[in-house]
């Protein structure tokens, strides 16, 4: 039986518990939606007015020197390196996810064309998951209808390994599916994609921060990240980039802007990529962003000593596993569970969808119902091939046990009271 002295005994045992002091919580709010936005790190406000007052309204242009600024991306992706098992030097956080996403499609693309023997046909096919999270597919999409290939989509990630052919080109995943929290074996993946001749392209935007990601172990070729889910980054914050050194000097990337040229302040009329991920820059990068997701990923430093991504995913499971037994225990046959049991296959969310005993088309307002009760998770629509979800992320950074039973118990009145039935809870906002 899971009760409140069984949560409270494994959160005194718990050695990350320090850690939730780390962040800047609302009073009565417990927090499952650090898969879409991390919470806010105690330290990061000061930090950004330090950059405002001081760096920028006292130093002004100096401080793209004395305060490090035309370095700070790649500060910044070093910080993110170990946590998705790249090397120092290899990462650049810069642009979005999807920008970054284009980058290096266009050069995985580049580096296949050049790879082809002479004299037979180039590869043609993207191989993704129709459930991939769409930002993805769209990027994709765009990227093959300009260069005249074909994105091609499965069903099931059972169907990825048959899929791969001599047309693949690239695989491109998600390592952990949005919608559901499975998570992909990157290394099994990446050899199939490598025995059938196609690159691996990895998004970690659900990975980084929550899970061991191993990106040279697993003998991936690029990937790209969120700098604002689960590193708490703030709204907008800069996404990364990896290339393997394989292939970081192989190809240009197609926006070939002056931060990534060899000699940006030489400003001649002929571009010279650098060497190396400096070359994966476009433009000039938003300082104040960047010194927040600089500040932020210092709660990861400060994991190390407590067991460091390791211990987070221990945690992680273990509060997973225990939100998944407590809804079984206290919401009996009200929901079906999504996300994997399995731990190898699971990111660190759990997501859920209403089964009969509920009336059709409620969890959106069962999500806003728990909101109001200050247990914020969030909602995904489903459509005619899968169903709506109620959606959980789990930082191990900030939760506790006790946090994951009380909101559980907070589910149960929700359906015990029927607050879902509520017309205000009905109301659809722009952002779900």
């Amino acid at each position: 039986m899971i009760d409140l002295a069984h949560c409270q005994r494994l959160d005194a045992a718990d050695r990350l518990a320090p850690l939730r002091a780390q962040f800047d919580l609302p009073e009565g709010v417990i927090y499952l939606d650090g898969n879409s936005l991390g919470a806010l790190p105690r330290a990061l406000p000061a930090r950004v007015a330090e950059v405002v007052r001081a760096e920028w309204g006292r130093d002004l242009i100096q401080s793209w020197n004395t305060a490090g600024w035309f370095e700070l991306p790649r500060r910044v992706g070093d910080k993110i390196a170990p946590l998705i098992g790249a090397g120092p030097g290899e990462v650049v956080a810069t642009d979005t996810t999807s920008v970054n996403l284009y980058k290096v499609l266009w050069a995985a693309l580049s580096v296949s064309k050049l790879a082809a023997p002479a004299g037979q046909g180039l590869r043609h096919e993207i191989i993704s998951e129709r459930s991939n999270f769409p930002t993805d597919l769209y990027i994709a999409e765009a990227l093959c209808r300009e260069r005249g290939l074909t994105l091609r989509l499965v069903d099931a990630p059972e169907q990825i390994p048959a899929a791969l052919g001599p047309q693949t080109a690239v695989l491109m995943l998600t390592h952990v599916n949005y919608r559901t929290g499975a998570m992909h074996d990157m290394a099994a993946l990446t050899r199939a994609a490598h025995a059938a001749g196609a690159l691996a392209v990895w998004d970690l935007a659900h990975s980084a921060g929550a899970v061991p990601v191993a990106l040279k172990d697993c003998d991936a070729d690029f990937a790209v990240g969120c700098g604002y889910k689960y590193l708490n980054g703030g709204p907008g914050a800069p996404a990364f980039v990896w290339a393997h050194p394989r292939h970081v000097d192989a190809a240009w990337q197609p926006l070939a802007g002056w931060w990534g040229h060899g000699r940006p302040f030489a400003f001649v009329p002929g571009y010279e990529p650098a060497t190396g991920i400096t070359r994966y820059q476009c433009g000039t990068q938003p300082m104040l962003s960047l010194s927040a997701l600089d500040c932020a990923l210092d709660v990861f430093a400060a994991a190390e000593p407590l067991g460091g991504m390791a211990a987070l995913r221990a945690k992680s499971l273990a509060l997973t596993d225990l939100f998944i037994a407590a809804v079984e225990q206290l919401c009996p046959g009200q929901f079906t569970l999504v996300t994997p049991r399995e731990h190898a296959g699971r990111g660190s969310q759990v997501c859920l969808t209403p089964t009969a005993a509920l009336p059709a088309g409620c969890a959106y307002a069962i999500v806003q119902a728990l909101i109001a009760r200050g247990v914020v998770g969030d909602f995904r629509a489903g459509d005619t091939q899968q169903p709506d979800i109620l959606r959980f992320g789990f930082t191990p950074l900030y939760l506790s046990h006790e946090n994951v039973l009380q909101a559980v118990q907070h589910l149960r009145e929700v359906l015990q009271n029927k607050e879902y039935t509520q017309a205000r809870f009905a109301q659809r906002h722009a952002v779900t």
